[in-house]
């Protein structure tokens, strides 16, 4: 069997699930946190706005996001808007970071009370409402998908669709090779956590290959 694929992918992780709000107050401040489901930067600014439109006469609206596995994301980013640097999006993210939770978004609205909270007190409080959030959210499974081209002899070809099966793979588009090479050629989804037991599987067939598939 011969391969070409990399051997290492994200497993399964946590995402939330639609929209969770929440509120902490300290000292005349009210801090509104709101996690949302984010997949991409557009995703992200498009809650953004919404929390916006929601809470117009806020004076900040500081944000984060983690897009992707959370133990390796793809894309981070934060935002103190007009807070002072470091602490409203910084602290905000490091809450997210150290949470088993990827594709996620966090805007924590900010109505001043009157009475300033130094730069201590303004970390602390958003730490705080970021936590809050987390605490309430519900979350689901996010399968991470990967997409393979995988030929094997048309002898096999009943033993490996039975494996798939089992394993929740689906079978995208197929087709056979020219005439004498008695191969076919399965272009196959399959959850990453999967990978290392399909490569198993195809080392005790003869002639079968796995590649990376864009299909």
């Amino acid at each position: 069997m011969s391969s070409n694929c990399p051997t290492a992918f994200s497993g399964p992780y946590l995402t939330p699930i639609a929209s969770t709000e929440t509120e902490y107050q300290i000292k005349k401040s009210r801090f509104i946190a709101r996690l949302v489901l984010a997949h991409d930067r557009t995703e992200a600014m498009y809650a953004l706005a919404q929390a916006k439109r929601d809470y117009p006469d806020a004076r900040h609206h500081c944000w984060a996001y983690v897009f992707g596995p959370p133990e390796n994301p793809k894309s981070v980013a934060m935002s103190d808007d007009g807070e002072p640097s470091g602490t409203a999006g910084k602290p905000i993210l490091n809450v997210m970071q150290h949470k088993d939770i990827g594709d996620a978004m966090l805007v924590v609205i900010r109505y001043f009370g009157g009475i300033k909270l130094g730069a201590g007190g303004l970390v602390r409080a958003y730490s705080q409402a970021a936590q809050l959030v987390y605490e309430k959210a519900p979350t689901q499974i996010h399968l991470v998908l990967e997409h393979y081209q995988v030929g094997c002899n048309f002898a096999d070809e009943q033993n490996l669709r039975y494996w798939l099966k089992q394993h929740e793979g689906q079978i995208v588009d197929l087709s056979y090779r020219a005439e004498g090479s008695q191969q076919v050629c399965l272009y196959i989804s399959l959850a990453a956590e999967h990978f290392q037991a399909l490569i198993h599987y195809l080392g005790g067939i003869k002639n079968a290959y796995i590649m990376p598939s864009k299909n």
